[in-house]
Protein backbone atom coordinates (compact mmCIF):
# COMPACT_ATOMS: atom_id res chain seq x y z
CA UNK A 1 0.00 0.00 0.00
CA UNK A 2 1.09 3.23 -0.81
CA UNK A 3 1.66 5.63 2.22
CA UNK A 4 -0.83 8.42 1.81
CA UNK A 5 -0.15 12.06 2.47
CA UNK A 6 -3.21 15.08 2.91
CA UNK A 7 -3.96 17.93 4.97
CA UNK A 8 -5.11 17.20 8.86
CA UNK A 9 -7.80 19.19 9.96
CA UNK A 10 -8.84 20.75 12.79
CA UNK A 11 -11.78 18.53 13.54
CA UNK A 12 -9.94 15.49 12.71
CA UNK A 13 -10.60 14.66 9.20
CA UNK A 14 -8.41 14.23 6.53
CA UNK A 15 -8.06 15.98 3.25
CA UNK A 16 -5.79 15.41 -0.29
CA UNK A 17 -6.56 18.94 -1.68
CA UNK A 18 -6.64 22.55 0.40
CA UNK A 19 -9.19 24.77 -1.25
CA UNK A 20 -10.39 27.93 -0.66
CA UNK A 21 -14.61 27.57 -1.40
CA UNK A 22 -16.45 30.69 -2.34
CA UNK A 23 -19.87 29.24 -1.69
CA UNK A 24 -23.06 31.23 -2.29
CA UNK A 25 -25.74 30.84 0.14
CA UNK A 26 -28.62 31.48 -2.32
CA UNK A 27 -28.89 31.54 -5.92
CA UNK A 28 -29.06 35.79 -5.90
CA UNK A 29 -25.58 35.16 -4.07
CA UNK A 30 -23.87 33.53 -7.73
CA UNK A 31 -22.58 36.26 -9.49
CA UNK A 32 -20.23 37.75 -6.72
CA UNK A 33 -19.30 34.37 -5.53
CA UNK A 34 -18.18 34.11 -9.14
CA UNK A 35 -16.39 37.34 -9.07
CA UNK A 36 -14.56 36.50 -5.91
CA UNK A 37 -13.42 33.51 -6.91
CA UNK A 38 -12.03 34.48 -9.96
CA UNK A 39 -10.53 37.76 -8.11
CA UNK A 40 -8.35 35.25 -5.90
CA UNK A 41 -5.71 33.18 -7.04
CA UNK A 42 -6.22 29.26 -5.63
CA UNK A 43 -9.45 29.95 -4.83
CA UNK A 44 -12.80 27.89 -6.28
CA UNK A 45 -16.61 29.08 -6.31
CA UNK A 46 -19.81 26.82 -7.19
CA UNK A 47 -23.72 28.34 -8.71
CA UNK A 48 -26.60 26.80 -7.82
CA UNK A 49 -30.53 27.62 -8.68
CA UNK A 50 -31.31 27.31 -4.49
CA UNK A 51 -33.35 30.68 -3.93
CA UNK A 52 -34.50 29.69 -0.21
CA UNK A 53 -37.75 30.93 -0.29
CA UNK A 54 -40.08 30.65 2.92
CA UNK A 55 -41.63 27.56 3.19
CA UNK A 56 -39.36 25.75 1.10
CA UNK A 57 -39.91 21.57 1.33
CA UNK A 58 -36.55 20.72 0.40
CA UNK A 59 -34.90 23.71 2.76
CA UNK A 60 -33.36 20.83 5.14
CA UNK A 61 -31.77 19.24 2.40
CA UNK A 62 -30.39 22.63 0.60
CA UNK A 63 -29.10 23.31 4.04
CA UNK A 64 -27.46 19.53 5.08
CA UNK A 65 -26.26 19.59 0.96
CA UNK A 66 -24.09 22.87 1.31
CA UNK A 67 -23.34 22.29 4.29
CA UNK A 68 -21.38 18.90 4.09
CA UNK A 69 -19.76 19.89 0.45
CA UNK A 70 -18.30 23.14 2.81
CA UNK A 71 -17.27 20.85 5.57
CA UNK A 72 -15.58 18.35 3.10
CA UNK A 73 -11.68 17.59 4.33
CA UNK A 74 -10.69 18.89 0.66
CA UNK A 75 -11.47 22.51 1.66
CA UNK A 76 -9.51 24.59 4.14
CA UNK A 77 -11.65 27.44 4.25
CA UNK A 78 -15.21 28.71 3.45
CA UNK A 79 -16.21 32.10 1.88
CA UNK A 80 -19.93 32.26 2.43
CA UNK A 81 -21.50 34.81 0.05
CA UNK A 82 -25.01 35.29 1.57
CA UNK A 83 -27.81 37.71 0.92
CA UNK A 84 -28.97 39.12 4.62
CA UNK A 85 -28.77 37.98 8.26
CA UNK A 86 -31.11 35.03 7.51
CA UNK A 87 -28.19 33.34 5.90
CA UNK A 88 -26.19 32.98 9.43
CA UNK A 89 -27.54 29.96 10.18
CA UNK A 90 -25.86 28.24 7.30
CA UNK A 91 -22.38 29.86 8.49
CA UNK A 92 -23.30 28.18 12.10
CA UNK A 93 -23.86 25.04 10.20
CA UNK A 94 -20.87 24.94 8.70
CA UNK A 95 -18.84 26.50 11.44
CA UNK A 96 -20.64 23.42 13.47
CA UNK A 97 -18.78 20.70 11.85
CA UNK A 98 -16.09 22.25 12.01
CA UNK A 99 -14.52 24.37 9.16
CA UNK A 100 -13.27 27.50 8.61
CA UNK A 101 -16.48 30.07 7.43
CA UNK A 102 -16.61 33.76 7.15
CA UNK A 103 -19.89 34.80 5.61
CA UNK A 104 -20.39 38.16 3.79
CA UNK A 105 -23.77 39.37 2.94
CA UNK A 106 -24.58 41.74 0.30
CA UNK A 107 -27.48 43.84 1.97
CA UNK A 108 -24.75 44.88 4.39
CA UNK A 109 -22.61 45.96 1.61
CA UNK A 110 -24.67 47.76 -1.01
CA UNK A 111 -25.42 45.05 -3.79
CA UNK A 112 -22.66 42.86 -5.91
CA UNK A 113 -19.94 45.58 -6.41
CA UNK A 114 -19.81 45.91 -2.81
CA UNK A 115 -19.94 42.65 -2.28
CA UNK A 116 -17.56 41.55 -4.08
CA UNK A 117 -14.72 44.25 -2.46
CA UNK A 118 -15.83 43.17 0.89
CA UNK A 119 -15.46 39.44 -0.04
CA UNK A 120 -12.22 39.58 -2.23
CA UNK A 121 -10.64 41.28 0.88
CA UNK A 122 -11.86 38.47 3.23
CA UNK A 123 -10.91 35.66 0.76
CA UNK A 124 -7.43 36.76 0.23
CA UNK A 125 -7.15 36.40 3.64
CA UNK A 126 -8.43 32.96 3.68
CA UNK A 127 -6.53 31.94 1.24
CA UNK A 128 -3.01 33.49 3.05
CA UNK A 129 -3.86 31.19 5.41
CA UNK A 130 -4.59 28.04 4.31
CA UNK A 131 -1.97 28.31 1.79
CA UNK A 132 1.12 26.90 3.54
CA UNK A 133 -0.55 23.84 5.32
CA UNK A 134 1.38 20.85 5.20
CA UNK A 135 0.68 17.77 3.71
CA UNK A 136 1.20 14.88 6.64
CA UNK A 137 1.57 10.97 6.75
CA UNK A 138 -2.43 10.28 6.10
CA UNK A 139 -4.01 6.72 7.28
CA UNK A 140 -5.34 4.90 5.14
CA UNK A 141 -8.56 4.47 7.26
CA UNK A 142 -9.16 8.46 6.53
CA UNK A 143 -9.38 8.01 2.96
CA UNK A 144 -13.37 8.15 1.19
CA UNK A 145 -13.70 7.16 -2.13
CA UNK A 146 -17.05 8.06 -4.23
CA UNK A 147 -17.88 5.17 -6.92
CA UNK A 148 -20.09 6.62 -9.67
CA UNK A 149 -20.86 5.53 -13.27
CA UNK A 150 -22.56 7.56 -16.27
CA UNK A 151 -23.59 7.34 -19.23
CA UNK A 152 -23.58 3.78 -18.82
CA UNK A 153 -23.23 1.26 -21.98
CA UNK A 154 -23.36 -2.60 -22.44
CA UNK A 155 -19.52 -3.13 -21.58
CA UNK A 156 -19.94 -0.90 -18.15
CA UNK A 157 -20.75 -4.25 -16.44
CA UNK A 158 -18.19 -6.34 -18.19
CA UNK A 159 -14.92 -3.79 -18.17
CA UNK A 160 -14.83 -0.54 -16.08
CA UNK A 161 -17.31 -1.47 -13.03
CA UNK A 162 -15.55 -4.61 -12.40
CA UNK A 163 -12.37 -3.45 -12.22
CA UNK A 164 -13.51 -0.38 -10.28
CA UNK A 165 -15.25 -2.86 -7.93
CA UNK A 166 -11.52 -5.14 -7.50
CA UNK A 167 -9.96 -1.62 -6.92
CA UNK A 168 -12.79 -0.88 -4.30
CA UNK A 169 -12.23 -4.04 -2.51
CA UNK A 170 -8.90 -3.54 -2.12
CA UNK A 171 -9.51 -0.11 -0.42
CA UNK A 172 -11.76 -1.42 1.75
CA UNK A 173 -9.53 -4.31 2.70
CA UNK A 174 -6.91 -2.18 3.70
CA UNK A 175 -9.55 0.20 5.84
CA UNK A 176 -10.75 3.10 3.41
CA UNK A 177 -14.34 3.38 2.90
CA UNK A 178 -16.24 3.83 -0.77
CA UNK A 179 -19.40 4.81 -1.28
CA UNK A 180 -21.40 3.22 -3.67
CA UNK A 181 -24.05 5.93 -5.16
CA UNK A 182 -27.19 5.57 -7.87
CA UNK A 183 -30.13 3.94 -6.13
CA UNK A 184 -32.05 4.53 -9.51
CA UNK A 185 -29.68 1.98 -11.35
CA UNK A 186 -29.50 -0.53 -8.68
CA UNK A 187 -33.26 -1.88 -8.89
CA UNK A 188 -33.09 -5.45 -9.20
CA UNK A 189 -29.92 -5.66 -7.23
CA UNK A 190 -30.91 -4.45 -3.91
CA UNK A 191 -31.42 -8.40 -2.78
CA UNK A 192 -27.74 -9.05 -4.06
CA UNK A 193 -26.32 -6.26 -2.48
CA UNK A 194 -28.43 -7.01 0.71
CA UNK A 195 -26.93 -10.44 0.86
CA UNK A 196 -23.72 -8.67 1.60
CA UNK A 197 -24.80 -6.77 4.38
CA UNK A 198 -23.06 -7.02 8.03
CA UNK A 199 -26.20 -7.38 9.61
CA UNK A 200 -30.14 -7.67 9.19
CA UNK A 201 -30.67 -4.34 9.55
CA UNK A 202 -28.29 -3.21 7.08
CA UNK A 203 -30.20 -5.59 4.50
CA UNK A 204 -33.60 -4.34 5.42
CA UNK A 205 -32.17 -0.58 4.94
CA UNK A 206 -30.83 -1.93 1.21
CA UNK A 207 -33.89 -3.27 0.08
CA UNK A 208 -35.98 -0.47 1.70
CA UNK A 209 -34.42 2.71 -0.17
CA UNK A 210 -34.46 0.58 -3.68
CA UNK A 211 -38.15 0.36 -3.16
CA UNK A 212 -38.63 3.16 -1.37
CA UNK A 213 -37.47 4.94 -4.82
CA UNK A 214 -39.50 2.73 -6.94
CA UNK A 215 -43.06 3.72 -4.87
CA UNK A 216 -42.41 6.93 -5.58
CA UNK A 217 -41.55 6.81 -8.99
CA UNK A 218 -45.09 4.84 -9.47
CA UNK A 219 -47.12 6.69 -7.46
CA UNK A 220 -46.63 9.52 -10.50
CA UNK A 221 -47.76 7.10 -12.76
CA UNK A 222 -44.10 5.37 -14.22
CA UNK A 223 -43.01 1.65 -14.01
CA UNK A 224 -39.40 2.47 -13.83
CA UNK A 225 -38.31 -1.36 -14.38
CA UNK A 226 -40.43 -0.67 -17.74
CA UNK A 227 -38.91 2.95 -18.15
CA UNK A 228 -35.58 1.92 -18.04
CA UNK A 229 -32.74 1.63 -19.31
CA UNK A 230 -32.55 5.69 -20.91
CA UNK A 231 -32.09 6.40 -25.12
CA UNK A 232 -28.68 6.89 -24.42
CA UNK A 233 -27.86 3.43 -22.68
CA UNK A 234 -29.93 1.76 -25.26
CA UNK A 235 -28.11 3.00 -28.47
CA UNK A 236 -25.19 1.91 -26.08
CA UNK A 237 -26.23 -1.79 -26.22
CA UNK A 238 -27.74 -1.90 -22.99
CA UNK A 239 -31.64 -3.99 -23.10
CA UNK A 240 -32.97 -3.75 -19.48
CA UNK A 241 -32.87 -2.15 -15.87
CA UNK A 242 -31.77 -5.48 -14.18
CA UNK A 243 -28.75 -5.45 -16.86
CA UNK A 244 -28.16 -2.00 -16.01
CA UNK A 245 -28.12 -2.48 -12.61
CA UNK A 246 -26.00 -5.46 -12.08
CA UNK A 247 -23.48 -3.85 -14.35
CA UNK A 248 -23.88 -0.46 -11.55
CA UNK A 249 -23.60 -2.65 -9.00
CA UNK A 250 -20.47 -4.25 -9.88
CA UNK A 251 -18.49 -1.03 -8.95
CA UNK A 252 -18.95 -2.21 -5.40
CA UNK A 253 -16.79 -4.86 -5.80
CA UNK A 254 -17.53 -8.07 -3.05
CA UNK A 255 -16.45 -6.36 0.10
CA UNK A 256 -19.13 -6.90 2.98
CA UNK A 257 -21.95 -3.94 2.95
CA UNK A 258 -21.14 -2.03 6.15
CA UNK A 259 -24.08 0.36 6.03
CA UNK A 260 -26.78 2.63 3.70
CA UNK A 261 -27.19 6.41 4.25
CA UNK A 262 -29.14 8.90 3.27
CA UNK A 263 -27.92 11.68 0.80
CA UNK A 264 -24.96 13.95 1.97
CA UNK A 265 -25.16 12.61 5.86
CA UNK A 266 -22.62 14.18 7.31
CA UNK A 267 -19.28 11.95 7.02
CA UNK A 268 -17.29 10.41 6.18
CA UNK A 269 -19.20 7.64 8.21
CA UNK A 270 -18.01 5.38 11.24
CA UNK A 271 -16.48 2.80 10.88
CA UNK A 272 -14.80 2.66 7.42
CA UNK A 273 -16.32 -0.03 4.49
CA UNK A 274 -18.23 -0.18 1.41
CA UNK A 275 -21.54 1.97 1.96
CA UNK A 276 -24.67 2.57 -0.48
CA UNK A 277 -25.67 6.19 -0.43
CA UNK A 278 -29.08 7.35 -1.43
CA UNK A 279 -28.59 9.31 -4.41
CA UNK A 280 -30.36 10.51 -7.63
CA UNK A 281 -29.31 8.90 -10.58
CA UNK A 282 -28.31 12.58 -12.03
CA UNK A 283 -24.67 12.58 -12.60
CA UNK A 284 -23.87 16.17 -10.78
CA UNK A 285 -26.19 15.61 -8.09
CA UNK A 286 -24.94 12.34 -7.08
CA UNK A 287 -21.33 13.56 -6.91
CA UNK A 288 -22.46 16.27 -4.90
CA UNK A 289 -23.94 14.07 -2.55
CA UNK A 290 -20.97 12.09 -2.19
CA UNK A 291 -18.45 14.83 -1.73
CA UNK A 292 -21.13 16.29 0.85
CA UNK A 293 -20.71 13.09 2.41
CA UNK A 294 -16.89 13.30 2.83
CA UNK A 295 -15.68 12.09 -0.29
CA UNK A 296 -12.74 13.30 -1.22
CA UNK A 297 -12.35 11.44 -4.55
CA UNK A 298 -14.81 10.33 -6.62
CA UNK A 299 -14.25 7.21 -9.09
CA UNK A 300 -16.47 7.95 -12.52
CA UNK A 301 -17.16 5.08 -14.97
CA UNK A 302 -18.64 5.98 -18.50
CA UNK A 303 -19.42 4.10 -21.98
CA UNK A 304 -21.06 6.80 -23.52
CA UNK A 305 -18.90 10.01 -22.30
CA UNK A 306 -19.51 12.53 -19.36
CA UNK A 307 -17.00 15.40 -18.80
CA UNK A 308 -18.61 15.89 -15.03
CA UNK A 309 -16.17 16.58 -12.15
CA UNK A 310 -16.42 19.08 -9.20
CA UNK A 311 -14.83 21.89 -7.72
CA UNK A 312 -13.35 20.61 -4.36
CA UNK A 313 -13.06 16.93 -5.16
CA UNK A 314 -10.71 15.52 -7.73
CA UNK A 315 -13.21 12.49 -10.46
CA UNK A 316 -11.06 9.42 -11.74
CA UNK A 317 -12.85 9.11 -15.00
CA UNK A 318 -12.40 5.45 -16.34
CA UNK A 319 -14.15 4.55 -19.64
CA UNK A 320 -15.68 1.11 -20.48
CA UNK A 321 -14.53 1.25 -24.30
CA UNK A 322 -11.62 2.52 -26.49
CA UNK A 323 -13.62 4.07 -28.68
CA UNK A 324 -14.72 7.16 -26.05
CA UNK A 325 -11.47 6.79 -24.23
CA UNK A 326 -10.04 8.16 -27.57
CA UNK A 327 -12.70 10.09 -28.69
CA UNK A 328 -13.00 12.10 -25.81
CA UNK A 329 -8.95 12.17 -25.40
CA UNK A 330 -7.89 15.04 -22.36
CA UNK A 331 -11.68 14.09 -20.55
CA UNK A 332 -11.28 10.57 -19.32
CA UNK A 333 -8.34 9.18 -17.47
CA UNK A 334 -7.87 5.50 -17.80
CA UNK A 335 -9.14 2.92 -20.35
CA UNK A 336 -10.41 -0.35 -19.01
CA UNK A 337 -11.42 -0.80 -23.12
CA UNK A 338 -7.93 -2.51 -22.95
CA UNK A 339 -9.62 -5.61 -21.10
CA UNK A 340 -11.26 -6.34 -24.52
CA UNK A 341 -7.92 -6.16 -26.05
CA UNK A 342 -6.12 -8.33 -23.84
CA UNK A 343 -3.85 -5.41 -23.15
CA UNK A 344 -5.26 -5.68 -19.25
CA UNK A 345 -7.41 -8.39 -17.17
CA UNK A 346 -9.46 -7.34 -15.04
CA UNK A 347 -7.08 -7.72 -11.97
CA UNK A 348 -4.83 -5.73 -13.47
CA UNK A 349 -6.86 -2.90 -14.46
CA UNK A 350 -8.52 -3.05 -11.18
CA UNK A 351 -4.82 -2.77 -9.58
CA UNK A 352 -4.39 -0.18 -11.82
CA UNK A 353 -7.53 2.16 -10.93
CA UNK A 354 -5.97 1.69 -7.36
CA UNK A 355 -3.07 3.13 -7.70
CA UNK A 356 -4.49 5.76 -9.51
CA UNK A 357 -6.57 6.85 -7.14
CA UNK A 358 -4.02 6.51 -4.37
CA UNK A 359 -1.95 8.61 -6.48
CA UNK A 360 -4.48 11.42 -6.95
CA UNK A 361 -4.96 10.92 -3.28
CA UNK A 362 -1.36 11.86 -2.40
CA UNK A 363 -1.52 15.29 -5.13
CA UNK A 364 -1.61 14.11 -8.89
CA UNK A 365 -4.50 15.92 -10.91
CA UNK A 366 -6.83 14.52 -12.71
CA UNK A 367 -8.31 15.14 -16.50
CA UNK A 368 -11.62 16.43 -14.86
CA UNK A 369 -9.21 18.89 -12.58
CA UNK A 370 -7.00 19.70 -15.12
CA UNK A 371 -9.72 20.61 -17.28
CA UNK A 372 -11.61 22.94 -15.16
CA UNK A 373 -14.94 20.65 -14.69
CA UNK A 374 -16.67 22.39 -11.25
CA UNK A 375 -20.43 21.19 -12.20
CA UNK A 376 -22.58 21.63 -9.26
CA UNK A 377 -26.25 20.85 -8.72
CA UNK A 378 -28.25 20.24 -5.81
CA UNK A 379 -30.69 17.38 -5.19
CA UNK A 380 -34.28 18.55 -4.74
CA UNK A 381 -37.48 16.45 -4.07
CA UNK A 382 -40.06 18.88 -4.81
CA UNK A 383 -40.29 21.53 -7.58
Amino acid sequence: MTELTGYRRANGTWGVRNHLLVLPARTAANRAAEEIADAVEGAVAVTHEWEGAPGDPDAELVARTLTGFAANPNVGAVLLVGIDDADRALAGAIAGRGQTVHLVAMAEHGGTAGTVAAGREIAERLRAAIADWPREPMPISALAVGLECGGSDALSGITANPALGIASDRLVAAGATTMLSEVPELVGAEEILAARAVSDEVARRMVAVVHDFERAVEALGVDIRGAQPTPGNIDGGLTTIEEKSLGAAKKAGNAPLTGVIEFAAPGPPDPPGLYVMDTPGHDIEQMVGLVAGGCQIVAFTTGRGTPTGSAIAPCLKISTNTAIFERMAGDIDLDAGRILTGEETLQSMGDRIHDALLAVANGETTASERRGNREFAIRRTHY
